[in-house]
């Protein structure tokens, strides 16, 4: 086995270098932007691991809840697989619709407690309150971006990813042994995921509230990596707001980095995927659709050369499309791994302009 130093270093910086992503757009030999679209969406498809779930019925069971303010709460139980029933929380604007909708994916944090909590204000536990309002206050300046959005007129959905809230809470070390079991069972934590994701974008389209051409996914960290990888995947998502997740992978493996660690990063991990497409190329398959991505510059998990990497391929894509007006890239000089109010409200005003 390799041993700490050199020798451990040789063999993974052989493979490193030898990641060439033949199935990005531009390197492809597919030249129809269409086709490719569809070759490198079966592409990822086959690396998750995890068998499409469109045959199972969602079965949803619906709980109201307030209906004071400028919009209504309820909890909505569904069957994104056929495996488990999962609870979120679905914020209806008052008014007649229907309405534009955002799909609203929560980070990771190593702050399992919390899911759907981290983004809509829970009225149904308020054991969760506290711990809920201290995630806000640390990253979102206080506020909850879904009942912010709600009350500008949309409808939330925002759902526990497999561990957090009502799914959970794992402990940090416990997320390995997550991805291990599913590993030896065939399967994939980020696949179940990505799936779980794209299903729930259908989910919400389908409301007979929602207008199903004018739904968004919208997340911070690993809800960001979330929003264009479900944007990818379906064709649900009209629109991606992604903050604080974008990067080359190859500028991204630096000794130190947090996605290298194991644990937090095997539900952003699709094994063999990165011989095929880099992350940035994964994303481009929502191309010419409208995409937001925004980073810190001080943000230490996104190192700043990968951070240009991605953005160059991003753009190179928007552009052969003749959409480049499309696609909203920003880097925020003096800030890090956050989604403040000024950001938020340069989201809120984008989303406003292309839905």
């Amino acid at each position: 086995m390799p041993v700490p130093g050199g020798r451990m270093r040789e063999p993974l910086g052989s493979l490193k270098g030898e990641l060439n992503f033949p199935l990005a757009w531009g390197t492809s030999p597919v030249r129809d932007f269409k086709a490719w679209r569809r070759a490198a969406r079966s592409k990822v498809e086959e690396h998750l691991l995890v068998d499409r779930q469109d045959g199972t019925p969602y079965a949803p069971e619906f709980t109201p809840g307030s209906q004071g303010g400028a919009y209504a709460r309820e909890l909505v139980t569904l069957s994104l697989t056929r495996h488990e029933r999962v609870r979120g929380a679905l914020l209806t604007p008052h008014g007649t619709g229907p309405f534009p909708a955002v799909l609203l994916l929560h980070d990771h944090g190593s702050r399992f407690d919390i899911g759907k909590e981290k983004l809509v204000r829970p009225w149904y536990d308020d054991t969760r309150l506290a711990s809920a309002q201290d995630w806000a206050d640390q990253h979102f300046s206080g506020r909850f971006l879904g009942d912010e959005l709600a009350r500008r007129g949309y409808v939330v959905l925002c759902l526990d990813a497999l561990g957090w809230g009502d799914r959970g809470p794992i402990t940090y070390d416990q997320q390995q042994a997550l991805a291990s079991n599913l590993y030896h069972l065939g399967s994939s934590l980020a696949g179940l995921m990505a799936r779980e994701d794209a299903r729930a974008a259908g989910f919400l389209a389908g409301l007979d509230r929602v207008d199903a051409h004018r739904v968004a996914a919208v997340g911070f960290s690993m809800g960001a990596y979330r929003a264009w990888q479900t944007a990818a995947l379906s064709d649900h998502i009209a629109a991606a707001a992604s903050v604080c997740w974008m990067t080359g992978l190859k500028e991204m493996m630096v000794p130190g980095n947090n996605t290298l660690r194991g644990q937090s990063s095997y539900y952003m991990l699709h094994p063999g995927l990165p011989r095929f497409l880099d992350f940035p190329d994964v994303a481009a398959i929502a191309a010419p659709r409208p995409m937001l991505f925004f980073n810190g510059g001080l943000d230490p998990l996104f190192p700043a050369d990968g951070v240009r990497v991605a953005y160059d391929k991003l753009r190179a894509v928007w552009r052969s499309c003749r959409a480049e007006e499309r696609l909203w890239l920003k880097t925020w000089p003096d800030l890090g791994h956050v989604f403040t109010r000024h950001m938020q409200d340069e989201v809120f005003a984008w989303l406003d302009a292309v839905l």
